[in-house]
């Protein structure tokens, strides 16, 4: 019988607080690379609508690969181009939301400067940013369950990955961010 740290209950909840920490810094460093781009996109003349989504394209590119790797654990080129593409869905919500704050924002301040915009857009980043973990972690980077109970196949409950991760080693045995379901 597991004791209440070393149960699998504790290594979910390890391995969930590991991801959530790797979540919030790939994305302090996307908003950072988001926010950068569209105020000197702004300040260099661009309408901050092009400005907004331009920056937020390259953003997520750079979000969606690092948080492949380092927070999901998955290298390779296995399905880079599919987690790509179901990023890109996840950026409708991501760009919708600050497309729409500086639509409100135009109507209520339409000489708002550079900075009150991209506060605006900050703003709305991180209110999307709670449905961008969640898409990742059950959508996107999840691990499909197979037809086969994965304990009696001795595997990791989110079954075979190409993870190679250190954070994901339990008692020297390499194990799937994902089997906490």
């Amino acid at each position: 019988m597991s004791t209440p740290t070393t149960g699998p209950l504790s290594v979910r909840r390890v391995r969930l607080s590991q991801q959530i920490i790797r979540f919030a810094g790939v994305g302090l460093l996307s908003t950072a690379l988001h926010l950068g781009l569209f105020a000197a996109l702004v300040r260099g003349g661009a309408p901050s609508q092009l400005a907004n989504g331009v920056a937020l394209v390259l953003a997520t590119l750079f979000n969606t690969a690092l948080n492949r790797a380092w927070t999901f654990g998955v290298s390779g080129r296995r399905k880079l181009v599919f987690h790509h593409s179901q990023a890109l869905v996840i950026f409708a919500i991501t760009y919708a939301a600050t497309t729409l704050a500086l639509a409100v924002l135009g109507a209520v301040s339409p000489d708002a400067g550079t900075v009150v915009q991209t506060v605006v857009v900050a703003v709305a980043n991180v209110l999307s940013t709670a449905a961008r973990f969640v898409a990742m972690r059950r959508w996107i980077f999840r691990t499909p369950v197979t037809a086969e109970p994965a304990e009696s196949a001795g595997v990791s409950p989110g079954g075979p990955t190409d993870r190679h991760d250190p954070a994901y080693v339990v008692d020297g045995v390499l194990e799937s961010p994902h089997s906490d379901g």
